[in-house]
């Protein structure tokens, strides 16, 4: 039953009133402030990343040496610089070595990586903190500084290596010159990126290691299952799309490196050592034609892209059959 008081006409709610300039502006603000903050980075990599690859691909379709260089003026000529490039069977034999010099590095890094992140896993709290202490430091070495000890080491009259080979018995190497033959300095230059790059894969692993549950194991000793079937039924399935990445990241440093094969060997001798970006720079810089060094690292970097989309493409459908 309704009442007088039900009735009764209700008092109209007053609309809000809008909000002042000040606080939109502050709400505006807000909102543009995460932007704001992302901005340096995005300028710099446009800068520092995009600006160059775009440069770098316009010049590798003009006709541009060192008089274009000096007064500028470069002409258009279209696909004749990646002609030359792909014509020339030196570029194909560099091509071949760059991705045997890849794989053996990447393949050598994995498994040691793999094999130190396993006995990280199973080592004490001293032993461990010790040897993930020198992986750190191994690590942060600096390319250069890494690079020329390992020019000290492998020094012919007073390398450490020499040394140690001489009194070991083997005669035959005092006064050795390790980098005057191409199968020794590509030996050195092996060891020292796979030296270099093993601490972040064996680290990267174990951090991974820490994450599997322990029962997984547990469970696979009491059905009888040794070392190798644990790892390959429980380790690697479980830790599978990080064996993924870390064999990508390490197929990009491994490719492009340049730094350690430039200041040891610049791509001697006899070219033992040239690989895509030493080809690239010793055109562009010691011929001066910075077109043809331009299509050298244009195609290197489509033929990395083209690894690196096969892999992951790989990785992503290995974890949608999951």
């Amino acid at each position: 039953m309704l009442t007088a008081s039900d009735t009764a006409p209700r008092p109209a709610v007053a609309d809000p009133p809008p909000p002042s300039r000040g606080r939109r502006r502050r709400r505006s603000l807000a909102a543009l402030w995460p932007y704001l903050l992302v901005a340096p980075t995005v300028v710099g990599t446009a800068f520092l990343l995009v600006y160059p690859l775009v440069r770098n691909t316009v010049m590798s379709f003009q006709h541009f040496g060192l008089g274009e260089l000096i007064r500028g003026g470069a002409t258009w000529v279209g696909f004749a610089n990646y002609r030359t490039v792909l014509d020339d069977p030196e570029f194909w034999t560099v091509v071949r070595r760059t991705l045997w010099w890849t794989g053996l590095n990447v393949v050598l890094i994995m498994v040691l990586g793999t094999l130190i992140a396993l006995m990280l896993n199973k080592l004490g709290k001293r032993m461990r903190l010790a040897l993930m202490s020198g992986l750190v430091l191994t690590w942060a070495t600096p390319v250069i500084a890494a690079t020329t000890i390992f020019q000290w080491l492998f020094q012919s009259r007073f390398g450490v290596v020499n040394w140690l080979l001489v009194k070991l018995g083997f005669a035959s190497y005092r006064d050795y010159t390790w980098f005057a033959h191409g199968g020794s300095t590509f030996a050195i230059l092996v060891t020292l990126v796979v030296w270099q790059s093993v601490p972040f894969a064996a680290l990267t692993l174990y951090g991974g290691l820490t994450t599997i549950p322990a029962e997984l194991y547990e469970s696979a000793r009491i059905d009888g299952a040794g070392a190798w079937e644990t790892f390959r039924l429980v380790t690697f399935p479980m830790l599978r799309p990080l064996f993924a990445l870390i064999t990508s990241l390490e197929v990009i440093w491994c490719f492009k490196c340049f730094a350690q094969i430039w200041v040891i060997s610049e791509g001697g001798p006899n070219g033992a050592t040239t690989t895509l970006p030493v080809y690239a720079f010793q055109i562009a810089q010691s011929l001066h034609k910075y077109d043809l060094g331009s299509a050298v690292s244009t195609l290197t970097v489509l033929i990395l892209l083209g690894a690196l989309v096969f892999n992951l493409r790989r990785m992503f459908r290995e974890e949608g059959a999951q």
